[in-house]
């Protein structure tokens, strides 16, 4: 398959994704796409991790790692990727742009290959899912990460192979700086297994994973009802 091949799929599917005729959706992925809305979610996590380590050195470890997570998807991304590519995103291609579904004229001027939302987000998630070894809390992650890939799409900043991309390197990233951070934790720490099931098996409470999930919910019900305001 050639590139222009690849670029011809890529068209195609945009059009899948991209915009509707709802004003409720139109506002509810241009509030999801919001970094601002999600720093709720963010402090959360940040308690669950210091609430549940036991040495300022073991928090600052993982909080360490945690940025190196985010630099790492976000500076190939952002710093290096999209300014060697270039590629135009579909909200500003004089082809395509008037083909485009725009929600609030909502056009970022940046390059668009490949995804920083999707690597980030995706990087994240699978940092945080291998740190605590909670189900419940991996499946919420990888819904966030998935939620604001899509939000890309439907607001046409995005095209599938940018996101396919982020999900691709931001991945590696997640494992990659999980083993390092492990690797350094074992060093310092004597390894415990919990059996309690008020416990992940990486000795993360329950209760305190249920309160980053309610701040996830509560997020969610907050987007809705501001897309609710919006479209009325």
């Amino acid at each position: 398959m050639n590139l222009q091949a690849i670029i011809d799929i890529d068209h195609q599917l945009l059009g899948v994704f991209n915009g509707s005729d709802s004003l409720f959706l139109d506002g509810l992925m241009i509030t999801l796409t919001s970094s601002p809305l999600w720093i709720p979610l963010y402090l959360a996590l940040l308690y669950l991790i210091i609430k549940n380590n036991e040495t300022m050195v073991q928090i600052l470890i993982i909080i360490g790692f945690s940025a190196l997570c985010f630099l790492l998807s976000s500076g190939m991304a952002d710093g290096l990727m999209k300014s060697i590519v270039e590629r135009i995103r579909p909200c500003n291609d004089p082809i395509l742009k008037y083909q485009v579904d725009i929600v609030n004229n909502y056009r970022p001027n940046s390059f668009s290959f490949f995804s920083g939302h999707a690597s980030n987000t995706l990087s994240i998630a699978i940092f945080i899912f291998c740190l605590v070894r909670s189900k419940l809390l991996g499946s919420v992650m990888f819904i966030w990460s998935f939620i604001n890939s899509y939000t890309r799409l439907y607001l046409g900043v995005h095209y599938v192979s940018d996101v396919l991309a982020g999900w691709m390197w931001g991945a590696a990233v997640g494992f990659f700086t999980y083993f390092l951070c492990n690797r350094v934790l074992k060093r310092l720490t004597l390894p415990m297994n919990y059996i309690s099931n008020q416990y992940t098996r990486t000795g993360y409470s329950t209760n305190d994973i249920d309160m980053v999930v309610s701040i996830f919910i509560l997020t969610i019900i907050f987007a809705v009802i501001k897309a609710l305001i919006i479209s009325y």
